[in-house]
């Protein structure tokens, strides 16, 4: 038996990365899988790789018309849900001085906003008893420069989370978060130079405890405990997935001598 037999699980954000990751799993575990995403090519070969367990739902969450059209999709296909992750984002540089207004304001969107209009789209469609899982960013913890507008929306999310919960709770949906710290995703490759990833792989192992890159697979392993039974007295709650980075920085190698 999985974990999630029975269940109808939502991912937004589903085509790639830990999206993609998590929506494999909640599969393996016995969900039914609605996953979204901006690429219908991308988002095509995740449904296909997923199997007849998935269906796929092309849809940008920052426009009110096309999540109300997700859910519509979604409404038909489960008549429910028992599983909301609200994965979509991404991340650009907003650097102090040099920032447009409509930069900033596109980040906040969709890493905030849509994030909380997607929760509220899809209260109808929850069973009392429902998990949400929202994500947020390493980012929003150490003062990255240049993040401002991703890292403060992510760390919004944390906020936000708790109040939702607070709200839910009468109902018991549970809703919490995971916080990924440095995870190899196509995503993250797909939007840094050449440079810029050999940067980081070089400073890697000197800031992050574990000396290593996580994976999207111990993400979605984070959002299955939290999406599953396991975690059935755990509320308004974080997960920190960064190898210690944020935590123990006098664990790093900089710090072994």
């Amino acid at each position: 038996m999985g974990k999630l037999d029975g269940k109808f699980a939502l991912i937004t954000g589903g085509n790639s990365g830990i999206g993609l990751a998590t929506a494999r799993l909640f599969v393996d575990e016995g969900a039914k899988v609605a996953i979204t995403g901006r690429n219908e090519e991308t988002l095509r070969a995740a449904a296909e790789s997923l199997g007849s367990a998935a269906f796929a739902i092309r849809a940008d969450v920052t426009e009110a018309a096309e999540r109300e059209r997700m859910f519509s999709h979604v409404k038909e296909r489960f008549g429910a849900l028992d599983i909301l992750f609200a994965n979509a984002g991404r991340s650009a540089a907003t650097p102090l001085g040099s920032t447009e207004i409509a930069a900033f304001e596109q980040q906040v969107q969709l890493n905030f906003i849509s994030v909380f209009f997607t929760v509220q789209g899809a209260l109808p469609l929850l069973r009392d008893g429902a998990a949400i899982v929202l994500i947020s960013s390493l980012t929003s913890k150490i003062g990255f420069p240049g993040t401002s507008a991703y890292a403060g929306s992510k760390a919004a999310v944390r906020v936000m989370a708790q109040c939702l919960a607070a709200e839910l709770s009468p109902r018991a949906i549970r809703v919490n978060v995971v916080t990924p710290g440095y995870t190899r995703t196509p995503l993250w490759e797909a939007t840094r130079t050449p440079q810029q990833i050999a940067t980081v792989n070089q400073r890697l192992p000197f800031v992050v405890p574990l000396e290593r890159w996580g994976e999207a697979e111990e993400v979605a392993r984070a959002v299955l405990f939290l999406a599953s039974s396991d975690s059935s007295y755990v509320q308004g709650a974080e997960i920190v997935i960064d190898g210690g980075t944020s935590n123990l920085p006098a664990g790093t190698r900089a710090f072994r001598g």
